[in-house]
Order: structure tokens, then sequence, then C-alpha cells
């Protein structure tokens, strides 16, 4: 039995306020969007510091820190192309709750990110791409297959690559959505974990929308054995879909209240 891992999205430079706050390092605006998300149910924060070129190693601790000390060592997911600021993160994490996870590696540029996860003895998000989006599930598993091969070669367990088949925009690539299903369905098959940032999905859509269509994709997902996902977990519909697809799989026990969820 267990439980779909949840990894909050809103921790991101995307968005202008936290930019701004990891930028002035203003702890306020940051520790009360993770709050929010921790108290929805996220089991991991996703702590996207974009590129942080000039000073992604002093931040990355900074992040770490404040995030863990504030909520009883919460396990994060580092997410930067700067490899050096990972590995700062990583120096400063505490894993009492999660080991940290590597966001993330693919099977080009960044495939040296497993190398940096076995060293480390972390999870990582390994993205079955290499300089472009796979055209098929072939290429796509081909990708899975270099990036499994890799992580075992360096000493990983398979458990702790958590492949991603990259959730498609369905607004131009709708043609493309059942092939990421069966795609997951194949990680499945194989006993492999998997992940992806779930909004991909509804990128584009109406505010209103999107609560819906990504809940119905995380159902699909996970019966066809989807493990995890990067998402809003303040969207209530989101979540409360994901805790009962959990029943439904049998990975946790069914209660009246949630709260025993």
């Amino acid at each position: 039995m267990a439980k779909f891992v949840t990894i909050g999205e809103r921790l991101s430079t995307t968005a202008p306020a936290v930019n701004r706050a990891f930028t002035s390092r203003d702890p306020e605006p940051i520790l009360k969007r993770a709050k929010e998300q921790l108290d929805a149910g996220a089991v991991y924060l996703d702590v996207n510091i974009g590129p942080a070129e000039s000073d992604g190693e002093d931040l990355m601790k900074w992040a770490v820190q404040l995030l863990q000390s504030e909520f009883d060592n919460v396990p994060l997911a580092l997410d930067t192309s700067n490899t050096k600021a990972i590995e700062a993160g990583i120096s400063v994490y505490n894993r009492s709750k999660g080991k940290p996870i590597v966001n993330s590696a693919d099977a080009a540029g960044r495939i040296e990110n497993i190398d940096l996860a076995a060293a480390n003895d972390a999870i990582v998000i390994a993205l079955c791409n290499g300089e472009g989006i796979a055209k098929d599930n072939d290429e796509r598993m081909g990708y899975c297959q270099l990036l499994l091969e890799r992580g075992l070669e360096h000493g990983m367990e398979a458990e702790d690559l958590w492949f991603d088949p990259l959730f498609l925009v369905v607004k131009g690539m709708q043609d493309k959505q059942m092939d990421i299903l069966e795609c997951i369905k194949m990680f499945s098959d194989m006993g492999l974990n998997s992940t992806g940032g779930l909004s991909n999905n509804s990128n584009g859509m109406p505010k209103h929308i999107r609560p819906i269509m990504d809940s119905a994709m995380v159902a699909m997902a996970m019966m066809q054995g989807l493990t995890s996902a990067i998402v809003n977990p303040c969207d209530l519909r989101l979540m409360e879909t994901i805790k009962s697809c959990d029943v439904f799989k049998n990975n946790t026990l069914y209660a009246d209240s949630y709260l025993e969820i």
C-alpha cells in the first residue's frame, strides 16, 4: 500500500511574487505559500529558483533551510538548471522525512543529474525526452531505458528514478493525450515510479476549466499507474480526486472522514 505522492508546485520563480521573495530573501511570501500547500495535503514541496546563475548556491541553501526549519524538515524537490545550486541545497538538506528530489534529468544536456542524484542518495525526476519532446512512446521508452541504465550503473535503486512522460497541453496536442497515458502504463508494467507536471495538460484553458481537466487527467493517469505528480495542492477538486483514487486503488484505507485518508 503506497499512497500517491503530491509535489506542490507553487514555490516557483514563474510567479512574480515568489520571484521577488527569492530575489530579496523575503521569507514571508514563501512561508505563506508553503503552509497553504502543506495544509492542503502536499507531501513534497518543489523549490523552483529558476536558473539562478549568479547566486543559486546561496539561494537554494537559504530556501532549503528556511522551509525545513519552519515545517519540521518537510521533504523538498530542488528545481533548477543550476547543478551547483542543487548540490548546495542537498548539502544542508535534512532527509529525516524523505530523500531530496533532483528536478530534473533528461537524456540530453541534463543526463549528468542522474549521476548527481546517485552520488547524493537522492531521488531524480527523469524526463523521457532528449533535445526535444519525444514523438511517440517508442522514443519515450528508449529514453526511459537509457536513463534507467545510467542510474543503475551509478548504484541507484530503480525506485529512486521517477520517470516523467511529459504531460502535453490539450489545446494543440489533444491527439497525443492517450499516448501519455499508455506510456505511464508502460512504466507501471516495468515496476517503475512515475511523475510529471500534471497541470501542463490544461495550460491555456480558462481558469474555471483547469481544475476539471486536471482532475480528469489525474484519475485516468493514476489508474494507469502514475505514482506521483507535481500539482497545485490548493486545487480542492484535484486533491479530492487524488484521495478518492487512492481509496479505489487500495493505497489507503477508506474512512468517512477524509482526515483519516
